[in-house]
């Protein structure tokens, strides 16, 4: 039984190393996809994304409130999960600043004669067109592909460090098979040498009497 423990311990080791090699791998290749789409989209900070240039930008627009990012992106190439999620940041308050601190749910969907980012969701009282349509909120609009593009830039944020779980537990898994497979292997050699050497005792015992 012992021995059969012993084969069944070494085997579970093996599991173990192949499954945290195959995470490693995995988290490995994730995190390289990531990188290479976010740089064939060869998305560039603009000049106002740093934490000192887009305040004064906040401040002008009169805005409140608003969480101002920590790193400075000017003009780097957005290639990392964390330079995308700091450029969605900052496309937000660009957002904030045409809105006029308004978001998406806080404006209506037709443009008001008085320009007003709020507009209005009341058709008799939006601009109209040459046909006599309401015109849309460009305000508005403008907020559905900032929501769009900053989604896309947080998931490739997400996708990196899920990658990099991925490899934190590929590495622990490979760790635990191998000091598995140690503790298996040296417990299994214990058990072979303890018999021999007592057959040796005995052996000597019988040649002495």
């Amino acid at each position: 039984m012992k021995k059969w423990f012993a084969y069944g311990g070494i085997v579970a080791s093996v599991i173990l190393i192949a499954f945290g090699t195959a995470a490693i791998v995995m988290g490995v290749n994730g995190r390289s996809t990531v990188r290479d789409s976010l740089a064939a989209e060869k998305i560039v900070g603009g000049d106002d994304m740093s934490p000192a240039l887009i305040r004064e930008g906040i401040a002008e627009a009169g805005l409140t409130g608003v969480t101002i990012p920590e790193k400075d992106i000017v003009g780097a190439e957005i290639d990392t999960g964390s330079e995308a999620r700091t450029f969605a940041e900052y496309m937000r308050i660009h957002a904030l600043e045409s809105s006029g601190g308004l978001t998406y749910a806080e404006m209506g969907r037709f443009a008001t004669p008085d320009g007003n980012p709020a507009g209005t969701s009341d058709p008799e009282k939006a601009v109209k067109d040459e046909k006599g349509e309401p015109v849309s909120n460009g305000a508005r609009n403008l907020w559905v592909t900032q929501t769009a593009l900053g989604t896309a830039l947080n998931v490739s944020f997400m996708a990196e460090q899920l990658a990099l779980f991925g490899i934190v537990v590929g590495v622990a898994l490979l760790l635990s098979g191998i000091g598995f497979l140690v503790l298996t292997v040296g417990g299994a050699l214990g058990i072979a040498v303890i018999p021999r050497r007592r057959r040796a005792k005995l052996d000597t015992a019988s040649a002495a009497t």
